[in-house]
């Protein structure tokens, strides 16, 4: 049931310092408040007729004093033929006016927080020429809840020990890198290259298509809204020239609300077949990366791995806090709050990502993952992020100049590019935002993990060889991840970027051996 809520704002602040009597008085009026939905608010403004005549007198002070009448000097026209002459246009600037201040003045009277702009038209609203002046809106602001028990939260722990064999197997994804594609005649095998066009239909109608795409040959294919469940067993044994006839489940994601949910036909015809040529693995490889001895060079993708399991830890753990606080608070977000999040959520995610240094091929599952469940993901997201600022504000955990550079360096790192560079980017794209959220959600998870309760359990590491990903739709012409940092074309996604926290030498492997970055 909504609720209604009433607050009369009057000018008068009891011990006002004298030098806040310089500031604009606020506005008398009243506010009703009524409770549409957890994070829906409909505002009814009343400001009564003497605080708008107040507002009259005041622009026509003003105006009396460089008002230009035909047969008067400036200035000296009479009250009366100024107000006359120039109602209408004070009158849309006093509507103006009153609005952005009781605006301002209701969003810092701390009786909610906006999490959007008003909804409000401007030119529909009138101002009366007599009696009190009333507006209504809507907004969405963050919800009211109780803060769940954050402290002592009980977390499973991944832990290993890293093998020799898990660093001979981490050392063969590092020669993958940095291997070669090389035409064959040969058929196709799992682990091959196939350069393919591709069309997307549903009952014998076209719905998106591309003329080229470099795909890894992997038993499943991921899309922005889709799977191809039986790709791999599709594409095993195919020669340049064969064409392949393959089913696609679409998922609610797709933009096309008719097809949500429906499967539909892909059509691959094969280019070429692409066989991935590993260098050997000997002294002047390893002088690539700056290393002369081979215990050095397996120290360093040991020490890689470590790190993973450590990234692999944090992420587990913030799982199962996500999991864990917003199954204990209940509230409803607006099906319009999810749809506007969803793209910022992608953006969000594709910063971390890159932050924990992967490349654009080793994100693009992922991200497919989001987009394929962005209603869940973007919910589950979302109320935790209002938990987390919820936690901010009663602990007092603040973000510093500080932190945005840390966070752009690490980020300018992992990309090889400059800190401006980076900084730019996001300036540019409007998402300095996000980053501020990264930064205080880390700082609160690191509170709660700093409380936390640890029960070590088996890492499994995340395999990476079960999936493909093609950055596009099938059920629309949607293409490209939403944020590029940097940007990075598609033979260098597939042909030298598919690596993951194994990458030979992050800027700090390079100070440790001496090598310049």
């Amino acid at each position: 049931m909504a609720e209604s809520e009433n607050t009369q704002v009057d000018g008068q602040t009891e011990g006002q310092n004298p030098e806040e009597e310089t500031k604009k008085a606020p506005i008398n009026m009243d506010v009703d408040i009524q409770e549409v939905s957890s994070c829906q608010r409909h505002i009814k403004v009343t400001i009564p007729r003497e605080e708008v005549d107040k507002f009259f007198e005041q622009e026509f002070d003003e105006l009396s004093e460089k008002a230009i009448v035909p047969g008067f000097r400036v200035g000296k026209a009479p009250r009366k033929i100024v107000e006359k002459r120039f109602k209408k246009d004070i009158s849309d600037r006093v509507k103006q006016t009153m609005l952005l201040d009781s605006l301002a003045q209701i969003s810092e009277s701390k009786d909610f927080t906006p999490i959007s702009e008003p909804d409000l038209d401007i030119m529909k609203i009138v101002l009366p020429e007599e009696g009190p002046f009333i507006y209504e809106y809507n907004i969405e602001v963050r919800p009211n809840f109780d803060l769940p028990n954050w402290k002592g939260l009980k977390i499973d722990k991944p832990v290993h020990e890293v093998s020799a064999a898990d660093i001979d197997k981490a050392i063969d994804r590092v020669l993958e890198n940095n291997g070669s594609l090389v035409d064959s005649d040969e058929p196709a095998a799992m682990g091959d290259y196939v350069r393919t066009s591709l069309a997307f239909s549903f009952e014998g109608k076209e719905i998106s298509k591309a003329d080229s795409e470099l795909i890894r040959v992997r038993p499943k294919l991921s899309f922005h809204d889709g799977v191809i469940a039986d790709f791999g067993k599709k594409m095993t044994g195919v020669k340049p020239g064969d064409t392949v006839n393959a089913k696609a489940q679409l998922t609610d994601s797709t933009s096309d609300a008719s097809l949500r949910g429906k499967q539909i036909d892909a059509t691959f015809v094969v280019k070429e077949v692409k066989k991935l040529e590993k260098p050997e693995l000997n002294d002047d490889f390893i002088k690539l990366f700056g290393f002369s001895d081979m215990g050095d060079f397996r120290d360093m993708v040991e020490e890689s791995l470590k790190r993973q399991i450590v990234t692999d830890q944090r992420r587990t753990a913030r799982r199962q806090i996500s999991e864990k606080l917003t199954g204990a608070v209940q509230f409803d977000l607006p099906p319009e709050l999810l749809k506007r999040q969803a793209s910022r959520e992608l953006q969000r995610a594709i910063l971390e990502l890159r932050r924990n240094g992967l490349e654009d091929a080793d994100i693009l599952p992922q991200i497919n993952f989001l987009r394929q469940n962005s209603q869940r993901t973007t919910a589950q997201a979302l109320k935790e992020h209002f938990i987390f600022e919820k936690i901010a504000e009663t602990e007092n955990i603040e973000d510093e100049d500080i932190d945005y550079e840390m966070e752009i360096a690490l980020l300018a790192a992992q990309a090889n590019v400059t800190p401006r560079k980076i900084r730019s980017q996001i300036e540019k794209a409007g998402d300095m935002d996000i980053l501020r959220n990264q930064i205080i959600e880390r700082k609160v998870l690191d509170l709660i993990l700093s409380e936390a309760q640890f029960k070590e359990v088996p890492w499994k590491p995340q395999d990476l060889s079960d999936e493909e990903a093609i950055d596009r739709a099938a059920g629309s012409d949607e293409v490209g991840i939403e944020e590029e940092i940097p940007e990075v074309t598609e033979e260098e996604n597939k042909e030298t970027a598919r690596q993951e926290a194994t990458k030979p030498l992050t800027v700090d492997d390079q100070k440790k051996h001496g090598r310049r970055a």
